[in-house]
């Protein structure tokens, strides 16, 4: 079923089913029943547990864990999320979550930005070897970073501040993300240099360079480094865990384990399906600009 087929720039392309056999009937429609055979079963794998987390929260407590369970609730109740948002203290917790994320968001935006264009192009003295000590952090497990974060923010060095139940807490730590910043000196890295060069003749600053060129053109592997920046925010659990004792401070992620005894367990769930839907809602409105940040590095020039 193999063949080769013309790429149109004069090489040939191997493919999985020759031209010859999807020229013909049988063929096509062996290929077009196998082919979405496979989608469906991808799409089936990844929404069916979303599928399952929703109706279980319109089901009644006692048919949620009834052996076997049923794909459809016999009785729907929506009350669930209703009593989710008020017993859960949801609007408080999702407050707290959209400040934590975006103060990180935004400060990792803003200082990210900055080192990864100082190491791309105004190549400081040492460059490489900063580069290289920042990328050496990604080797060490999160976890032997926990202890140490928690020490400095209980007890900030030379102003001896006490940063816990603060989301500056969450900020600080947030900031030094090594991936993201490599993502975004690989992506000026591959700038074209004419425009650069056209900009400084023109008399632009390197502010004025960053500002005016360098960020406009950057905009899908910003979109790519702010979907990361507030998804490892809004989904840790961790680190809030440890910083906010006080419960009426805490993100969604832990409020939902604090607060989840003496809850039904439909509530619990209902609670759930509300903390993953401003996530869900960020990723359709950027996908496309996600696709093309992954993407955006792929070529050069």
């Amino acid at each position: 079923m193999a063949g080769r087929q013309d790429g149109g720039d004069g090489y040939a392309v191997r493919t999985l089913v020759s031209p010859l056999a999807l020229s013909k009937r049988r063929g096509k429609v062996a290929y077009w029943t196998v082919f979405g055979a496979v989608v469906v079963a991808f799409a089936l794998a990844f929404l069916f547990p979303v599928y399952w987390m929703v109706t279980g929260a319109m089901k009644s407590p006692d048919e949620v864990t009834r052996t076997p369970p049923s794909l459809i609730p016999h009785t729907w109740h929506f009350s669930s999320y209703s009593d989710a948002w008020s017993m859960m203290e949801l609007p408080r917790h999702l407050l707290n979550t959209v400040v934590q994320a975006a103060g990180a968001w935004l400060l990792q935006l803003v200082f990210c930005t900055a080192a990864a264009y100082a190491l791309s192009r105004l190549r400081p003295a040492f460059g490489k070897v900063i580069l290289g000590g920042i990328l050496a952090t990604l080797m060490v497990p999160a976890q032997a970073l926990v202890v140490p974060k928690y020490l400095t923010v209980a007890d900030m060095p030379l102003t001896h501040t006490n940063l816990l139940n603060s989301p500056v807490a969450i900020w600080l730590p947030a900031v030094a993300n090594a991936f993201n910043l490599y993502l975004l000196k690989r992506f000026f890295d591959q700038l074209p240099a004419d425009v650069l060069e056209a900009a400084e003749i023109d008399g632009a600053g390197r502010l004025r360079t960053l500002w005016s060129i360098v960020l406009p053109m950057s905009r899908p592997v910003l979109g790519v480094v702010s979907i990361f920046a507030l998804v490892n925010v809004w989904q840790d659990f961790l680190w809030p865990l440890m910083v906010f004792s006080d419960t009426d401070k805490q993100p969604i992620s832990v409020a939902l384990v604090q607060l989840s005894q003496n809850i039904p367990l439909t509530v619990l769930i209902a609670s759930m399906v509300i903390a993953s839907i401003p996530m869900v809602l960020l990723f359709l409105v950027f996908q496309r600009h996600i696709i093309a940040g992954i993407s955006a590095g792929s070529t050069k020039g």
